[in-house]
């Protein structure tokens, strides 16, 4: 049985702006997806590993394809969501619904990214 998300892209408006966000927030390295020049869309991918639990997943860039304003909300897995969140007003986002308790499924925090895309941030602690 395969897990349902296998894929995510983040649309932004601002490139730089959006890398800066996730990078501080995260506190990672997103990397250019190289393009032989055919693709119409701009990528920086997350770090990941085939091998780990998890969806992959780019921040995007594409004429015509706004930012924000979606229905459509990924969930970044943490050590402790308070921690990410902390960083989120410092790197240009603002904490939408600080940490709270979702019962025994953990705890999330919601924000805004530097693009008005709301993402969450989910952890066990």
């Amino acid at each position: 049985m395969m897990n349902p998300v296998g894929w995510f892209e983040i649309y932004v408006d601002d490139m730089p702006r959006a890398i800066n966000f996730y990078q501080t927030v995260f506190d990672t390295k997103l990397e250019l997806l190289e393009s032989d020049g055919k693709m119409e869309v701009e990528m920086w991918l997350f770090p990941s590993s085939m091998e780990s639990y998890g969806a992959a997943g780019a921040l995007a860039k594409m004429e015509n394809v706004s930012a924000g304003g979606n229905s459509t909300m990924v969930y970044f897995s943490c050590e402790d969501c308070s921690v990410e969140e902390a960083r989120v007003d410092g790197a240009g986002g603002q904490v939408v619904h600080p940490k709270f308790a979702i019962g025994q499924h953990g705890f999330i925090s919601v924000v805004a990214d530097s693009e008005g895309n709301m993402i969450g941030l989910h952890s066990m602690a």
